[in-house]
């Protein structure tokens, strides 16, 4: 725990204030175990409120610190059976080292139960009359059952304490009987045999299940291992070590021991460790990270300096200011960290269900036996535990836990045929209800990259290739970001470079020095003025226009007048404003934010044909204007591609990053656009909707077998005409389901987004 934030705490048990801290959580293994977490912790002395999500296996609690403490807090979740990582300088590595622990042991236990389940399957289905075939079977579920399987007869057993039910509860329940009624008649033939009845045994159902359900886990997990790699790259993002100089050494220190009032050095490529103010020196700073905005920001004194961002050419020396926590990277790392915990924990709409599903069956299977004993007659006894054991086969929830996993699997493979990568089914499930769609403006409306768009020469200067070198040998030593952009044009046609005497950059201004002897400047209108060079009336006005029209222009000049003018901008992609159109005619409002300045937003949203735009904006401004829509009750999607647009990402209800930027973003959001062409966002809704309708027919089908098979299973139709189904019907039933379900999936793959 750092100094700082001792401090704080002291000052809060001081004034009987609650602090809010979050921590990752360890052995949850489905949404009913958030619930059980959550409920814990909320019920601890001391605490005001908590919350826990499952999707990132986090908790975050708020509590008064004279009364409660973290090793307390682990202590109360530690009583149901799982875990609170309270290390603060490790937490990251603990959680991750656990769950690929975790990852690791589901991975064999799946391919071990499905290894011993196949010839179970064989038996069951093809060799039922072979010798000691039931035995063989019996001996091969026994340790998918006993041991592979074994964590969901423990989560089960857990879940009971607390009085609740889940998917586990009814793949324990159901394997366990079928398990155990198999078992006996395995063992006891002679009993059924003796009242006329064939014993049948359903090893293959109880082991497949097992083998089914960890299988669809082992997905579960993996979708979730990246959870922490954002938060993960963002902390990259800060240097290990720093120079600090103390009068004229320098000396190397690690980041977490630098103080404020330190004067730290940074050389050309560094990036900055932590937040402060320029003392001397000045270079160029790509604070993309902050402000979305590809050209890099000026630094001299007394200018500003954030963490994380990355210094270009020049070197310089800067007054650290703010470090540790306080740094505008460790904010946006805690804003993004609140937001993605902060989300309401994901409810699977399976354990939804299983919730009550599980009660009914279970009551509708005793109900049975019951029946069955009072009014059965010679053979009550028979008939109620076959009756009562195939209503608990017959409701086994395979078909309940493929409906989802495998409408999403075939989902996300045709969103990857379309060059969308989606990363989970909360997303999928909130994309179809979208009405609100947020664009990032730099590198996702826009190319994200300066180009020259217009050269106009004075008239007679144009065809003259002396001053075009001129032009290329000043702006090839120039160190300005846009310098960069001529030299791509000039370079189109062959061009060669010519000494520079007296070469000088001009800070704010732009460059100066002599060619062949001669004096020759680029740089912007402020060069012109100062220098009192005459303009061309014609090129005066077109740089009037370019300028309306979110163009950055450079001037060249001579030491008597301006040559020519150069418009540089971030050109808008070809098909952004086709595809806002196609958004805004299925109903969704677009909008826009930026970093950039107001003028050029305008013209931007202009040319896109986007009506609300916001200029200006900090990463946490654009955080707060998700918000303000989804206080409107709207379903908000963010777009963006650069690292300023993670915190707004981690709070959007659906995030898409676009997939040439940074790989922040990318890990923030649950969907990435592979290209950068945004009519992908519209065929990523359209799939959406799809995909959603697809979850529900399979549940909706799922649900229509247990609700004509358990009455079956159930017998009451014997009253009628004496029908009891088949225990080996009922398995068979169970199978169908699930064929069914996973073929009604595999209809996605053909459709048309």
């Amino acid at each position: 725990m750092s100094t700082s934030t001792i401090e704080k705490e002291q000052t809060y048990i001081a004034h009987g204030q609650t602090v809010r801290k979050t921590f990752p959580v360890l052995d949850m293994t489905c949404a009913a175990c958030a619930i059980s977490v959550e409920s814990m912790l909320k019920s601890a002395k001391g605490v005001t409120n908590a919350g826990v999500n499952f999707a990132n296996q986090s908790a975050w609690v708020e509590y008064n610190p004279a009364i409660a403490t973290p090793a307390n807090l682990q202590q109360t979740v530690r009583s149901i059976g799982y875990d609170l990582v309270i290390d603060e300088a490790n937490s990251n590595e603990i959680k991750e080292a656990a769950q690929q622990e975790h990852y690791n042991a589901l991975k064999q236990r799946t391919l071990w139960a499905s290894i011993l389940s196949l010839p179970v399957v064989l038996i069951g289905m093809f060799f039922m009359d072979l010798p000691y075939g039931n035995y063989i079977s019996m001996a091969l579920t026994i340790p998918v059952i006993g041991w592979f399987g074994r964590s969901f007869y423990v989560n089960a057993f857990k879940q009971a304490r607390h009085g609740k039910a889940n998917m586990d509860t009814l793949v324990a329940l159901s394997t366990g009987i079928a398990f155990l009624f198999s078992a006996f008649n395995t063992i006891d033939p002679g009993f059924w045999h003796a009242r006329g009845i064939h014993p049948h045994v359903y090893f293959e159902a109880a082991s497949v299940i097992i083998a089914f359900i960890s299988l669809g886990k082992l997905l579960e997990e993996r979708a979730k291992s990246n959870t922490s790699s954002a938060i993960k790259k963002l902390m990259g993002l800060q240097p290990k070590t720093v120079r600090v100089l103390t009068g004229d050494k320098e000396q190397e220190l690690p980041v977490s021991a630098v103080l404020p009032g330190h004067t730290i050095l940074i050389r050309p490529g560094e990036k900055i460790p932590v937040d402060g103010i320029v003392t001397s020196g000045a270079s160029y700073v790509d604070e993309s990270m902050i402000t979305g905005e590809p050209v890099p920001v000026q630094k001299e004194k007394d200018s500003k300096v954030f963490a994380g961002t990355v210094n270009q050419k020049g070197s310089f020396q800067f007054l650290a200011q703010k470090v540790g926590n306080d740094t505008m990277l460790a904010h946006i790392i805690k804003m993004v960290q609140e937001a993605q915990g902060s989300k309401a924990p994901v409810q699977k709409l399976v354990d939804k269900i299983a919730g009550i599903f599980v009660p009914v069956v279970i009551g509708i299977s005793i109900l049975t036996f019951v029946v069955w004993m009072l009014a059965g007659g010679n053979n009550a006894f028979t008939n109620a535990l076959i009756t009562s054991v195939t209503v608990l086969v017959i409701a086994c929830p395979c078909a309940l836990g493929l409906a989802t996993p495998t409408a999403i699997m075939v989902g996300i493979g045709k969103g990857a045929e379309n060059n969308i990568l989606i990363r989970d089914a909360e997303s999928l499930e909130l994309a179809y209800k979208v009405d609100a769609v947020i664009l990032d403006k730099t590198g996702t409306i826009t190319e994200g990259k300066p180009v020259v768009t217009q050269m106009s020469w004075l008239t007679g200067a144009q065809n003259d290739p002396a001053l075009k070198q001129v032009l290329y040998s000043l702006e090839i030593q120039s160190e300005h970001p846009l310098a960069e952009a001529v030299i791509h044009e000039l370079k189109k046609q062959p061009v060669t470079a010519a000494p520079v005497q007296q070469f000088e950059s001009l800070t704010a201004r732009g460059v100066t020095g002599l060619v062949n002897g001669k004096r020759f400047y680029v740089g912007n209108k402020q060069l012109i003025d100062e220098n009192k060079l005459s303009i061309d009336v014609g090129l005066l006005q077109q740089a009037a226009q370019l300028q309306q029209q979110a163009n950055t222009v450079i001037y060249f000049a001579s030491q008597q007048q301006v040559l020519a003018i150069i418009a540089i901008a971030d050109k808008i992609k070809p098909t952004s404003a086709k595809a806002i159109k196609q958004l805004q005619q299925m109903g969704i409002e677009v909008y826009m934010l930026t970093g950039d300045n107001e003028q050029t937003a305008a013209a931007i949203a202009a040319e896109a044909g986007i009506t609300h735009y916001g200029a200006g904006m900090l990463p946490s401004g654009k955080a707060g204007f998700v918000k303000e829509l989804q206080q409107q009750q709207k379903v908000v999607a963010m777009v963006g591609d650069g690292i300023n647009d993670s915190q707004a990402l981690a709070q959007a209800d659906v995030s898409i990053a676009m997939g040439r930027g940074s790989d922040i973003a990318m890990d923030v959001a649950k969907m990435t656009l592979i290209t950068s062409d945004l009519q992908s966002i519209p065929k990523a809704l359209v799939l959406s909707r799809k995909t959603v309708r697809t979850i529900r027919q399979n549940l909706f089908w799922a649900f229509i077998y247990n609700l004509i098979g358990i009455p079956l299973a159930a017998g009451v139709l014997y009253a009628f005409n004496g029908f009891l189904l088949n225990p080996m019907i009922a398995g068979a039933a169970m199978a169908l389901s699930s064929v069914s379900v996973v073929t009604n999936s595999l209809r996605l793959k053909t459709t048309k987004i």
